[in-house]
């Protein structure tokens, strides 16, 4: 009885171990620096929702903007496309170059509230 207990037991968790990491990583990003020619630190990983929900961005273009002759478009995003699309490595005229980008809207949101 025991050794049948045993093997049920085994049976109905297997499933559950291999589902786990799935159900764990759903939700997690990586804004990768593989556009970079020298990559200084790891790429950057989080849980997307979570990190809205905390910082309470309510709108994808708070983080995913567009511009257009320099001017932001309030009502566009750009979700859609990786960072790399527009920002290359090196700035060009007003648009900075894309480690400068990562500093001026991730790091320097995570500055002003004191993170």
């Amino acid at each position: 009885m025991r050794r049948h207990s045993a093997v049920l037991l085994t049976i109905t968790i297997i499933p559950f171990l291999f589902a786990l990491p799935a159900v764990c990583q759903e939700d997690m990003v990586v804004v990768a620096g593989d556009s970079f020619e020298v990559q200084r630190r790891p790429s950057a990983v989080f849980r997307h929702d979570d990190h809205n929900k905390t910082a309470e961005i309510e709108e994808c273009n708070e983080c995913h903007h567009v511009y257009e002759s320099g001017e932001r478009i309030t009502d566009e995003s750009s979700e859609d496309q990786r960072c790399a699309d527009c920002h290359t490595e090196k700035s060009a005229g007003n648009r900075p170059g894309l480690r400068k980008a990562f500093h001026l809207n991730c790091k320097g949101c995570h500055q002003s509230v004191g993170q």
